[in-house]
């Protein structure tokens, strides 16, 4: 891992974090750092290949993004995606004009042809889909450089310098929609760049465990654990490096799916860590009571997790580190990918550090990771399956999850039926062929007849989605004697509902708050 590493620099593009996930994918270590990184910065990290991002911009406004060109002087191949693409060709000699609304401009799904020749496109066929996205077009390439790719639009839409290992498409290889993208990719990695993807969770852990034990030493270290995988794994592997100088305090809100709490504190009841539970489920409830609004709920429970933690940090005694499960995803949300995050990043994502709280320094050992990475983590160390395939749930839980005000019945209520709902979905094996499903408990209350009785009762809605990135989302199409068997079984067994709904919506994120 050491080796073998691919310096990512970011120019604004929507997709160049999934640029990294498919390098990733290839068994290839990477980062991705601004594009105006110093030059200093980018021989200290010594890469073996750069890519350089697509972007919003064109490369010839005054004020257009760019990058240090002693960056061409390294003797590292480099590959521009797109924006990337017309940087390379406009910083080394050639003309990046706008294109014509007849000639270049392209968007979509798009046929284009290769130069098999070339190692980028080697063992690819001769023609097949890519995805454009581009209103600028390359009108001249530069000195040395050949065209390696056409479309019926755009006469360049791969430039290549064999020479010096430069790079450029106009497409984007990293999206699903460009069918050979991940193939380009690994020729970019493994032909251009000679790597052979060493880059492994087993190496990963190696060298986190070692480099926590360094950084850590003699000192303790407090963990606000919520359950959830990113924080399990972090305390997981924060046990392996430093054992009983970790303390865990699992803060359980009383807003978890069914059994869950409890199936939390067994998944370390073995390992070396001092593990303390807090039960202050009335106490969010009573913060919580007459609240509607989600996000309101939201601050609420993050606010008095802050407080609750606050006063086992107080009783615990001194502590030296913070450790949060923050991850890759957490540090693009926060606004980039520098220094430690300022607020706690465990189940609520909500408040500053604790003002009372004198830590030294915050650890966060999974922040370069992405969840499938920590999920991989978690399983080289030996969490419950369950555990480490938890189904994403957000901080505050079946709060957000019950329109209206949050009561000990609704929680009741929607926990039995959210739990048939899993079972249901497992047994039918679309557990994993979902990203995320769960109920919801809404205020729609209807007459029904049941039995020889009529009743009043609430209608609880399901939801199953389908997201790579969590950011968009595609509702799954589930059959409809699954749905019937889930519906029959939550109408007969969970009191106070009387009808059940599915959730057809597509485009919000997969983690909609019910409201």
């Amino acid at each position: 891992m050491e080796k073998e590493r691919v310096l990512i620099l970011d120019f604004g593009g929507q997709y160049n974090q999934l640029i990294a996930r498919r390098v990733r994918e290839c068994r290839v270590y990477c980062e991705v750092r601004p594009h105006d990184m110093a030059l200093s910065d980018v021989r200290a990290f010594a890469p073996s290949g750069i890519i350089f991002t697509g972007g919003p911009h064109s490369v010839y406004e005054p004020d257009a993004p760019d990058v240090d060109p002693g960056v061409f002087a390294l003797g590292v191949p480099i590959l521009g995606i797109c924006y990337g693409c017309q940087l390379l060709a406009a910083r080394l000699g050639g003309a990046v004009v706008p294109a014509q609304s007849d000639s270049a401009r392209e968007y979509g799904k798009t046929d284009t042809e290769f130069d098999t020749g070339s190692p980028l496109f080697a063992g690819l066929p001769a023609q097949s889909v890519t995805w454009m996205s581009h209103g600028d077009y390359m009108a001249r390439v530069p000195e040395g450089f050949s065209v390696l790719a056409h479309s019926a639009a755009c006469p360049n839409a791969a430039i290549g310098d064999r020479a010096r290992r430069f790079y450029g498409v106009q497409f984007h290889p990293e999206v699903r929609h460009t069918a050979r993208g991940l193939d380009i990719l690994k020729n970019f990695l493994y032909r251009v760049c000679g790597l052979t993807g060493t880059w492994t969770m087993e190496g990963f852990r190696a060298q986190a465990v070692a480099a926590l034990r360094a950084r850590i030493g003699t000192g303790k270290v407090l963990l606000a654990l919520s359950g959830g995988v990113d924080s399990s794994v972090c305390a997981a592997l924060l046990s392996e490096a430093v054992g009983e100088q970790l303390t865990c305090v699992f803060v359980d809100h009383g807003l978890l799916r069914k059994g869950e709490g409890d199936a939390v504190e067994a998944a370390f009841a073995g390992r070396a860590l001092n593990f303390v539970r807090v039960n202050a489920e009335d106490r969010f409830l009573e913060k919580l009571a007459g609240v509607r609004r989600p996000e309101q709920k939201r601050k609420i429970i993050g606010e008095e997790f802050i407080r609750v933690f606050e006063a086992e940090s107080n009783a615990l005694g001194h502590m030296d580190f913070l450790a949060q499960g923050t991850i890759y995803p957490d540090v693009i949300e926060s606004g980039g990918g520098g220094g430690a995050a300022a607020v706690i990043k465990s189940h609520h994502n909500v408040g500053g550090l604790p003002a009372d709280v004198d830590f030294r320094e915050i650890v966060e050992p999974l922040r370069m990771l992405f969840k499938d990475e920590v999920r991989a983590l978690g399983r080289e160390l030996g969490l419950p399956e369950a555990l480490v395939s938890r189904q994403p749930f957000p901080g505050p839980g079946l709060a957000i999850r019950i329109i209206g005000p949050v009561t000990k019945e609704k929680l009741r209520t929607l926990r039995q039926a959210d739990a048939i709902f899993r079972e249901e979905m497992a047994r039918a094996g679309y557990a994993a062929q979902s990203s995320q499903y769960f109920a919801a408990l809404t205020n729609l209350r209807s007459v029904g007849v049941m039995g020889d009785g009529r009743s009043y009762d609430r209608a609880v809605a399901l939801r199953a989605v389908q997201t790579e990135d969590f950011m968009t989302a595609d509702w799954v199409r589930l059959p409809y004697e699954l749905l019937d068997r889930v519906s029959v079984r939550i109408v007969n067994e969970v009191p106070g509902v009387n009808r059940v709904l599915y959730d057809i919506t597509s485009k919000p994120p997969a983690t909609v708050e019910y409201e």
